[in-house]
């Protein structure tokens, strides 16, 4: 991977949808070589998915809560957040909790709702986001 390869990798993490000849003019080389390099770095799963940002708040979803947890029901945390509608992001953790879970919901009252069904898995502490700082940021 040369510096090439990292500004297109850039260019595509601010804007997903830019399109072959977008990058081309940015990093001055042709189409086919770019879709080429982009190609390569898909292959070597360096590049491993597309995604969509949404705006939480306009989708009703815009209180952040991360939620530390301690629990021996590993699979059934797992599974749990897997079919709960406001967990976004599970993570297995190291320290007096194991999982960090990420949870949007639309009120301090859903988060309640959602934390009186987690309760059962173990004891957890919740921290609600009150602004995002850096999201989404850009690696490269």
């Amino acid at each position: 991977m040369d510096d090439i390869d990292k500004k297109i990798m850039q260019l595509l993490q601010h804007n997903a949808r830019m399109s072959i000849s977008q990058i081309s003019k940015e990093v001055s080389m042709s189409q086919p070589s770019v879709k080429e390099r982009i190609i390569k770095l898909e292959e070597k799963n360096i590049i491993s998915g597309y995604t969509t940002v949404f705006n939480l708040r306009d989708l009703n979803r815009g209180t952040t809560t991360f939620i530390l947890l301690k629990t021996e029901h590993c699979q059934e945390i797992v599974d749990f957040c897997k079919d709960a509608r406001e967990v976004t992001d599970l993570f297995r953790i190291s320290g007096e909790y194991n999982y960090l879970i990420k949870v949007q919901t639309a009120s301090i009252e859903e988060l309640a709702e959602f934390q009186d069904s987690l309760i059962k898995l173990g004891p957890s502490k919740s921290h609600i986001s009150l602004k995002s700082i850096l999201e989404h940021r850009v690696l490269l």
